[in-house]
């Protein structure tokens, strides 16, 4: 019914619509409305809709009503994401000016052997109480796109980031970021693990 009126009823289909409502038994006789409510309430007319409110941008580390967490950082972990360390230290830390005390490099390995080596290299460096690590996953081979569908560009600078933040590192892992240029820049994360309780 794409813009056409509705056709009224004819006479005789009229008639035979009276037919049919005078033998029909209501099953709720005390709801149903007298014939001038009915159409009255048919000719209402429909309000306008209301005019739909902007909705203000969200900013990773913002709650719902507005409010921004504690020591939510622009940019502080990769995606954004709140600081979880100390302020002082994470500024050092972006500067360079932390070591590392321990280093992992995964370049040449496949996703099958890089997530047990993580797992294993970090569990073992929180385990001798080591504070900053050093995970380096190389930026990722520009290969040839020799398909439809185009391949992710380094796979374990993807997946190393949610490695790190699910089971059975997430509890040990107080800090991700990518790591400064004197220590490998985008190829490579800065891991901040929590102190040994």
């Amino acid at each position: 019914m794409s813009g056409r009126k509705p056709r009224g009823l004819r006479p005789d289909e009229e008639a035979l619509w009276r037919k049919v409502r005078d033998s029909a038994t209501p099953l709720h006789p005390e709801k149903r409305p007298s014939l001038p409510q009915a159409v009255s309430r048919a000719l209402t007319p429909v309000p306008a809709p209301q005019k739909r409110q902007a909705i203000a941008p969200f900013e990773i580390g913002q709650k719902a009503n507005g409010a921004v967490w504690p020591g939510a950082i622009k940019g502080t972990a990769p995606g954004g994401g709140a600081l979880n360390m100390d302020r002082k230290k994470f500024q050092k830390l972006k500067r360079g000016k932390l070591l590392p005390q321990a280093r992992l490099d995964l370049h040449g390995m496949t996703i099958a052997q890089a997530h047990p080596a993580l797992v294993a290299f970090v569990l073992k460096a929180h385990g001798d109480g080591l504070r900053l690590v050093l995970v380096i996953t190389g930026k990722g081979r520009a290969g040839v796109d020799d398909g439809p569908i185009p391949t992710r560009k380094g796979v374990l600078r993807h997946h190393v980031p949610q490695w790190l933040q699910a089971a059975p590192l997430k509890g040990v892992v107080l800090q991700v970021s990518e790591a400064h240029t004197r220590h490998g820049g985008g190829g490579a994360l800065y891991v901040y693990l929590r102190n040994r309780r």
